[in-house]
């Protein structure tokens, strides 16, 4: 790997002269790759990481999972069709009869699904449509340190200040709300968001509220059973809808394929994107509430909502993962393990960084270590390491990991491992400094 910027600026001259300067991620890990396989990426100059981003969430099953690769190969050796925009096709209809009998009606749901373009943020748009069609109103409450996507609405209800400024234009039509714990654990939210909500508050009746379970981009906080509980009951008073934001820590993300799975609630709508084709593919759809479902033909659209290619591989992970209970057994027991590596670490980190502590759910979990600065030196000793690893959180003080769900033992220990290196280095220089100044 290149060592210094002029070096790395040769080795990536295309992209420094020809790409524009929005580009971030490979700003982070200066590697020029080659190929990929479960949770290793390849460099072109014979180096190998070990993967613990997995294409921001995107790869749960890791790098051209064979299962899903044969059957996308098989399709396209078949000539089967790859942009249909909606009309009916096979692929279509074998991976929606897959989706409501191995996922939905196993777990007694009832949706209706709709095929967004193929982001995130598109399926978050039409989801505030939708709500705002159903309810007549168009204020959305959306909650601190949120994340829902780079489009004009999506970014409205996201809070993030770097990320709305982008905009250019006054982002309106969402008020924001304290997420659980947020203003500290004396302070009930909940009863805060109610308050607020009667009369005389100055807060517009909303059409719906959105929400992360775990806050993926917005330093991996997670809200417990209960205060969901509150809050749908909170919407279902007031007439709004609830909408949960699942694209990055849906499909098994979370240990269970829906981040609220368990939780005691059934939101109205729900987003889902990241990990849905299991491959990589561009693919994001929406579960809607049939009594919801009051769309017009075309009413919204796009040209790219029906990726087939992304059907195929879909139903493959579904087939292949979620049809067989072996799978959630061995990823609990992968869950037990990595959070016990990393509560263990943020402890020995917390004799050096009083703030270090650990966060997150399931294969969607990091350590706080109240700095940003902190966090990416140690993001970047980890990747002079073999590491790949990223952070978040408002100030990017979070390491945050999400390894693939299917990723061997062995190769997650040897992840683990480096990280706890790369911890225990950076901590280390931290702390000689620190005694070099006093």
């Amino acid at each position: 790997m290149p060592n210094n910027l002029a070096s790395i600026n040769e080795a990536f001259s295309t992209f420094e002269v020809h790409e524009s300067k929005v580009r971030s991620y490979c700003r982070d890990f200066p590697v020029k790759i080659r190929h990929a396989k479960g949770s290793k990426i390849h460099s072109v100059d014979q180096q190998v990481y070990v993967d613990f981003f997995a294409g921001a969430g995107a790869l749960n099953y890791g790098h051209n999972c064979e299962p899903l690769k044969e059957k996308l190969k098989a399709y396209l050796d078949n000539d089967g069709i790859t942009h249909s925009l909606d009309f009916y096709t096979e692929a279509k209809e074998d991976f929606i009869y897959t989706f409501q009998e191995e996922i939905l009606h196993r777990r007694g749901m009832k949706y209706k699904v709709q095929f967004t373009g193929p982001t995130g943020t598109n399926a978050v748009e039409a989801a505030l449509k939708l709500a705002r069609k159903v309810t007549k109103r168009s204020n959305v409450i959306a909650f601190s340190n949120a994340f829902h996507g780079m489009s004009l609405g999506s970014l409205a209800a996201t809070s993030n200040p770097k990320k709305r400024q982008g905009a250019g234009v006054a982002l309106g039509g969402v008020t924001f709300m304290p997420y659980e714990g947020y203003l500290g654990e004396q302070v009930d939210s909940i009863d805060l968001i109610a308050r607020m909500l009667q009369p005389g508050s100055g807060v517009e009746a909303p059409a719906a509220f959105l929400i992360e379970t775990i806050q993926g981009e917005g330093g991996l906080r997670c809200v417990s059973a209960r205060w969901l509980q509150r809050l749908q009951a909170l919407a279902h008073e007031h007439g709004a809808l609830l909408i949960i934001d699942d694209i990055q820590s849906g499909c098994g993300r979370s240990g269970r394929f829906f981040s609220f799975e368990g939780m005691g609630v059934t939101p109205d709508i729900v987003c889902l994107s990241k990990s849905l084709s299991g491959y990589g593919l561009p693919f994001s759809m929406n579960l809607i509430n049939p009594d919801h479902d009051v769309w017009e033909p075309g009413e919204h659209n796009g040209t790219f909502r029906g990726n087939n290619l992304a059907f195929v591989t879909a139903k493959a992970a579904i087939d292949t993962f979620w049809s067989a209970p072996a799978f959630e057994r061995e990823l609990q027991q992968k869950i037990v393990y990595l959070h016990g590596r990393l509560k263990a670490l943020a402890e020995r980190s917390s004799e050096y960084i009083p703030e270090a502590r650990f966060l997150g759910r399931g294969f969607m979990c990091g350590i706080d270590v109240g700095s940003g600065e902190v966090a990416s030196n140690i993001s970047q000793e980890a990747f002079r390491a073999g590491l790949i690893v990223e952070t978040c959180g408002v100030h990017g003080q979070v390491v945050k990991l999400l390894p693939a769900l299917t990723i061997e033992y062995e190769v997650l220990v040897q992840g683990l491992d480096m990280l706890a290196a790369a911890f225990e280095q950076v901590i280390g220089i931290a702390r000689y400094s620190e005694e070099k100044a006093a």
